[in-house]
Parts: C-alpha cells; structure tokens; sequence
C-alpha cells in the first residue's frame, strides 16, 4: 500500500496515442515476435514523491485472425513522469492503440521545506 505523509494529494491524467502502424506497414501490425513500444510522459508539475500510476488501453484495433497478446504497463515512474510500456508478441497484430493513464501522489505544499 502506498501511504500519503501530506494532505496535499494530486491527480493527473491523460491520454496518448501510441502507434498506428496499419497506414504505414509498422512492425506492429505486420511483425511477428516481441516488440514494443515505449512513450514517455511528463506530468503537468512535480509530484513530492513518485505517484501511483494506472495505465489502461482506451483503444485498440487488432487483428481478429491471431490471438490477442497486450501487455500495458508504467515504467520507471519518478516525480516528473513515466514511460508507457506497450507489448506484444507472437503474431499478433496490432493496427493502432491509445492507452488512458492516471497517476495520484503527494504534491509540494508552501510549508514544505529543507534544510541544507
């Protein structure tokens, strides 16, 4: 469980666009085997600490001919933002995709400070 030490909570969210690989030919939609995608996100301002994050596809468009194998994560999350984390593997093929994010945590309050 991820506990707050401030009452100062934030909530930032968004949504990209990962790939669209149908257009163009990308290795998404006519690959086989792993691949990835990565994006990185900024968040609106600095959180205190690294905030809790949840990804979550908002679209995709796949091939109904091969099984559906999607994997979709947050990696390496500090205080400024993340990386989306998108794979797949095997045949299957993947047209496009847009994943939702939500990240919460604790935000710098005017009475925080440090002693140096």
């Amino acid at each position: 469980m991820k506990r707050f030490d401030n009452k100062l909570i934030g909530i930032d969210q968004g949504e990209t666009v990962l790939f669209s690989d149908y257009e163009s030919g990308g290795d998404m939609w006519t690959g086989e085997g792993d691949r990835m995608r990565l994006h990185t996100v900024r968040f609106t301002e600095p959180f205190r600490t690294p905030p809790a994050v949840q990804c979550a596809l908002s679209m995709w468009d796949i091939d109904s001919g091969t099984n559906a194998r999607i994997e979709v994560s947050a990696e390496k999350i500090t205080e400024t933002g993340f990386e989306v984390v998108f794979r797949t593997w095997a045949d299957t093929h993947v047209a496009r995709a847009r994943v939702r994010w939500m990240a919460i945590g604790e935000l710098y309050h005017e009475d925080d400070w440090e002693l140096y």
